[in-house]
């Protein structure tokens, strides 16, 4: 005989408010460099540079940091094209986001840096992976992307991983007890990834099944085999 059926809430995908203010930007030894790039604007070791950082790592809110404090115009690398550029540098400021997409129009990219050198403007390029190593045909390109000076995002520490947990359950309202924290930490992959799924995991499971987000919840959903 089966057991009493326990009702599983339909999880929505919604979005959840986050905040790119500075304040609300969790430094550590991982993000360092790339926070000071961004507070260090103006002063640059090019006007062009790119910021390297995996899924989920901060790219976006460094990004936006600096945009607010240069008046950059903001602007998805798959949404680039050689009409665009001149406007794109209006302000002497740009933010070009996810460098690595593979629908990438090359001949625009090529313009967008050509143009941004004539005119003195300044670009932050925000890729996952180097942007030396893009898989670009344009040759001119190739050696102007890999001249560009680079900074890049690594994986957090314990610490970072920790204060990253609690800030993104507090995104979604969510309070995490010490001994889920504790317990997550040493778990999951120490990535920002893994910190962003591991939250939703938790948030989703918690909907469906109409419980708290306890450690017994996390022992359920993250134990080790």
């Amino acid at each position: 005989m089966s057991g009493p059926f326990i009702p599983r809430q339909l999880v929505l995908d919604l979005d959840h408010s986050v905040s790119f203010a500075r304040e609300d930007f969790l430094s550590g030894p991982s993000n360092i460099a790339a926070l000071t790039l961004v507070e260090r604007w103006p002063d640059w070791p090019d006007r062009i540079v790119a910021l390297i950082g995996s899924e989920g790592s901060g790219k976006s809110h460094l990004a936006a940091m600096w945009a607010d404090e240069s008046g950059a115009r903001v602007l998805s690398a798959k949404l680039l094209s050689i009409a665009d550029v001149p406007g794109a540098l209006a302000t002497g400021a740009l933010v070009v986001e996810d460098l690595e997409v593979i629908d990438l129009d090359e001949h625009a990219l090529f313009h967008l840096i050509n143009l941004a050198r004539e005119v003195d403007a300044y670009v932050l390029l925000t890729s996952r992976s180097a942007v030396a190593n893009l898989p670009v045909t344009i040759r001119d390109l190739v050696s102007r992307l890999r001249a560009l000076p680079a900074v890049m995002v690594k994986p957090p520490d314990d610490t970072l991983l920790r204060s990253l947990l609690i800030k993104l359950a507090a995104d979604r309202q969510l309070i995490l007890d010490e001994s889920v924290v504790n317990y997550l930490v040493n778990r999951i992959d120490r990535s920002f990834a893994a910190a962003h799924a591991a939250i939703q995991t938790l948030d989703d499971e918690a909907m469906r099944q109409h419980r708290p987000v306890t450690r017994a919840l996390a022992v359920e959903l993250f134990r080790t085999p």
